[in-house]
């Protein structure tokens, strides 16, 4: 059975062992990195069954990235393969402080050659829930292709579905094409995940409020808003409030942050847990997910994800 579906491009990760610019670097500790490979780890971790929808080329960071998502215990039923175009990659810096930076090299990739005909045989009736970012859309034409008709498709069998916008300006022909078919997509969905920052480029507006008015008047029925070391905003057509963040002594990198933030929401609503409760334990797995060097070396399992919420709150998961 397959709970969970998502889409995306996992790339192979290259982390720089010493800070300093990329160029001066020598060593590097190869990873996998991409914000859904990110979601399905942390989802599988947390006892969910997650698959995963790609395309990988047939070089050795395909196999890589193959072996290394059924190690995490992700299903890779869709996971097809390009003999005429190579898997991503992406150089990371290390930093003391701040965002690091990351240069990718993943035009033209095999996972950006993904098309409508490689998502024909999805066993709809095994899935629960989709997620989807606003990363593949930008790859390329075929890849927009392909998460419209995934969403008509959950759409159409009443599967709930959330959407992390999650903006990669670098990869759109234009800001307004980014802007227009992000929203639209997002319009489509039940669950919306911007970062404030996002919101302001997508709505107009770095209000919480009216970012998530915008969205909620187009009849998506929960927004929730990342304000980073702040928490969330939360709102619904309901009601609204908001939810605080953990307090991060040291925060060591903050690559897949906003991943493990969707993971503590989906998983909270699929575990049964309230919209606040979820929101709270989305908030703990952004927190966790900072203390480490790595994209997804900080999400947590269950036991880990409990232990650290009764130290910070005294209570269980």
């Amino acid at each position: 059975m397959c709970e969970i579906l998502t889409l995306g491009e996992p790339m192979a990760l290259f982390l720089a062992n010493q800070k300093g610019e990329l160029d001066k670097i020598e060593e590097f500790t190869k990873l996998v990195a991409g914000a859904e490979v990110n979601f399905a780890i942390g989802m599988a971790r947390l006892g969910h069954e997650v698959a995963y929808i790609t395309k990988l080329g047939e070089d050795p960071f395909g196999k890589y990235i193959n072996r290394f998502l059924l190690e995490n215990n992700i299903d890779t039923r869709y996971v097809n393969y390009d003999a005429g175009h190579f898997t991503g990659f992406q150089l990371k810096s290390k930093v003391e402080v701040g965002d690091p930076e990351v240069f990718y090299f993943r035009r033209h990739s095999a996972a950006s050659h993904l098309h409508t005909e490689d998502v024909s045989d999805i066993l709809w009736d095994k899935v629960k829930h989709l997620h989807l970012t606003g990363i593949p859309p930008a790859l390329s034409s075929t890849c927009r292709e392909v998460s419209y008709k995934l969403m008509a498709a959950a759409r159409e069998k009443g599967i709930s579905i959330s959407f992390d916008t999650n903006l990669r300006p670098q990869l759109w022909k234009s800001k307004e094409e980014m802007v227009s078919v992000i929203n639209d997509l997002a319009f489509r969905s039940d669950l919306v995940l911007p970062g404030v920052n996002e919101g302001k480029i997508l709505t107009g507006s770095d209000d919480p409020n009216q970012i998530a008015d915008f969205y909620l008047k187009e009849g998506v029925s929960t927004v929730v808003i990342k304000l980073g070391e702040k928490g969330a905003f939360v709102k619904t057509q309901d009601t609204s409030f908001e939810v605080q963040g953990f307090k991060v002594e040291k925060v060591v990198d903050t690559v897949g942050a906003g991943d493990g933030f969707a993971v503590g929401v989906v998983s909270g609503l699929r575990a049964g847990l309230s919209l606040k409760d979820a929101v709270v334990r989305a908030n703990a797995i952004g927190a966790l997910v900072v203390m480490f060097p790595g994209d997804n070396d900080g999400l947590p399992n269950s036991r880990q994800l409990e232990s650290y919420l009764q130290t910070q709150l005294g209570q269980q998961v």
